[in-house]
């Protein structure tokens, strides 16, 4: 919750075991109390509608396992990188055993070019499985156009 954020009571009405699952999710998971925890299952839902359906500028990742031995896979999953790479900010590979990669990829922009890029990574064959997370939150410009401005005139 960010320090300007009114704070609105509201009431549910649950079933019995559902509850006892929240309670169980919340101390599983380290909440104080049952508002935090559904606060951030909220969010998360949120980000998650965002992503199939508004187009709202968002910040996540891309994490996907996949087949290094295919041929020509990371070859395909490279030029995708490079064609997207003003959404694609930063890719990290480990190495696993039996010839799989895990790759993270950090991405920001609109919710449902991140989706179309990641459904295209994940189509390839070699990929096992793919998981993108998307936040409301966005990263800080990186890059702007008075900078590019700032720079080109001292080439002159």
């Amino acid at each position: 919750m960010t320090q300007n954020s009114k704070l609105i009571r509201t009431s549910a009405s649950l079933p019995e075991d559902v509850i006892e699952q929240l309670d169980n999710l919340m101390h599983a998971r380290g909440f104080n109390n049952r508002s935090a925890l559904l606060a951030e299952i909220i969010r998360k839902e949120a980000a998650a509608f965002s992503q199939d359906h508004t187009n709202e500028i968002m910040a996540g990742t891309f994490t996907m396992v996949y087949d290094h031995s295919v041929p020509g896979l990371q070859q395909k999953l490279n030029h995708l990188k490079h064609q997207h790479v003003a959404e694609i900010i930063s890719s990290t590979q480990i190495q696993l055993m039996n010839h799989h990669t895990l790759e993270v990829n950090l991405m920001q922009g609109p919710a449902q070019e991140l989706k179309r890029i990641s459904d295209e990574m994940q189509s390839n064959r070699g990929v096992k499985n793919g998981n993108l997370y998307l936040t409301q939150s966005a990263l800080p410009p990186i890059y702007t156009s008075t900078s590019s401005l700032t720079q080109e005139g001292s080439n002159d």
